[in-house]
């Protein structure tokens, strides 16, 4: 196959910018999807340090970047150097997508649509019920998608009184959802009124026995249990959630959707999950 470039020798560019950069998958599956589609595009995986995001901003619209990703620990202090947000990233508090629309950037967040994405191919989100553990940015992001899209009620549990307490006041403050802070210093158990738990927490990522302080027979056939975790993308959590009969829902989708979200932001072009899908196990030893 021979790639249009379109009489072009200049790529459109993309990238992410972190620190701790050398861990990130997500070039690996830009640069397939953008392969897969002739899409004349770069996505370039950028080390960038906390002193240095004002400056890498101001790179990326000196080089009239399509857009970039923001990764840990750059969500929240990247606001002030973009010209506006999205409705759920203003919501949320965090950016990890900039995009550039008529040479403004404007921030989005794409975890919780992400998330979301998966989510709706099992079960609609309209009045259900939701125990989220964990209310750092993954959870906020989650949740307030989830609430956008008509979840009526949630249960936050976390260990941190302050985070927690922030997250529901979100909720019940600016979507029209209903939210209950747990403080998360016992074995939790799940809630009767309860449809949904997710683990937005990196426990699962140890995947060892003993370290979830949850008490899994509280957990009802019928249930969706959900896990953002990636590697490994079958926890301990989602194995025994599916012992009790939940429907289980793996972190990989959520990753995946919020790639190709990202690449509709930045192209305009909606492409296949499954190019991404396919790279992000294969450089993962998960193929």
């Amino acid at each position: 196959m021979t790639m249009d470039i379109g009489g072009s020798f200049r790529h459109e560019l993309t990238g992410s910018f972190s620190q701790g950069s050398d861990s990130n998958p997500t070039v690996a599956m830009v640069e397939a999807s953008y392969k897969a589609n002739n899409l004349h595009y770069r996505y370039v995986n950028c080390e960038v340090n906390p002193d240095q995001l004002e400056a890498a901003v101001k790179g990326a619209r000196a080089m009239n970047w399509k857009g970039f990703n923001c990764s840990i620990p750059h969500k929240v202090e990247v606001i002030k150097y973009l010209d506006g947000l999205g409705e759920s990233a203003a919501l949320i508090g965090a950016v990890n997508c900039a995009v550039n629309r008529d040479g403004k950037l404007i921030g989005e967040n794409t975890d919780g649509k992400g998330f979301l994405k998966s989510f709706l191919e099992i079960t609609p989100a309209t009045g259900k019920t939701i125990v989220l553990l964990g209310a750092g940015g993954a959870a906020r992001a989650i949740a307030v998608e989830l609430a956008l899209a008509g979840a009526t009620k949630f249960y936050v549990v976390n260990r941190s009184r302050a985070r927690g307490e922030e997250l529901t006041a979100l909720l019940n403050d600016k979507t029209s959802a209903t939210a209950e802070f747990v403080e998360w210093n016992k074995s939790y158990s799940i809630p009767a009124d309860a449809e949904v738990v997710i683990n937005s927490t990196s426990m699962g990522m140890v995947n060892t026995e003993g370290k979830q302080d949850i008490d899994f027979d509280s957990i009802r056939p019928g249930m969706l249990a959900a896990d953002v975790i990636v590697n490994p993308p079958q926890t301990y959590f989602l194995d025994e959630a599916g012992k009790r009969g939940a429907t289980t829902l793996q972190g990989l989708g959520m990753v995946v959707n919020q790639a190709v979200i990202g690449i509709k932001y930045w192209t305009g072009v909606d492409v296949d999950a499954k190019d991404l899908n396919d790279e992000l196990l294969r450089v993962l030893g998960l193929a």
